[in-house]
């Protein structure tokens, strides 16, 4: 293998974690959006009104550190993938589940709600990064 061809896979690699990492918050925040909108489709113009905040950003607040989480999370989902270790997607979640499981079963506001959609979302933009990157590999 030559060295220009190592750097070049290398180079995926960090572009493609990097997307994993800050574009999957982007996409984690306008899926919250489009939750928070079909929501208030459900309930009606007459509910809504009635909740100044939306419950999904109202549960931000219980939720401290979500960005920096949801980050973590997508980084340490993309390097178990990458490193041939999917088990760790696993460990990743029994992880942070445990770590959140007090402030869910502590709240009502929504907080779970968010966990849920949010780490649904970020664990499949990880993959999806982690896929693209090990399919651009396989290419040279």
């Amino acid at each position: 293998m030559t060295f220009w061809l190592i750097v070049a896979k290398g180079a995926i690699v960090v572009v493609c974690a990097a997307l994993a990492v800050l574009a999957g918050g982007r996409v984690v925040t306008a899926v919250f959006r489009l939750a928070e909108r079909s929501r208030a489709t459900e309930l009606g113009d007459d509910e809504s009104a009635a909740q100044p905040v939306a419950p999904l950003t109202k549960a931000a607040g219980t939720l401290r550190g979500g960005q920096w989480i949801g980050m973590l999370e997508r980084l340490a989902i993309f390097a178990t993938l990458l490193a041939g270790f999917p088990e760790g997607l696993a460990v990743a979640m029994i992880l942070k589940g445990f770590a959140r499981y007090p402030e869910l079963k502590a709240s009502s506001t929504g907080a779970a709600e968010r966990f849920i959609i949010g780490t649904f979302v970020s664990v499949l933009f990880a993959c999806a990064s982690a896929g693209l990157a090990l399919w651009l590999i396989q290419l040279f």
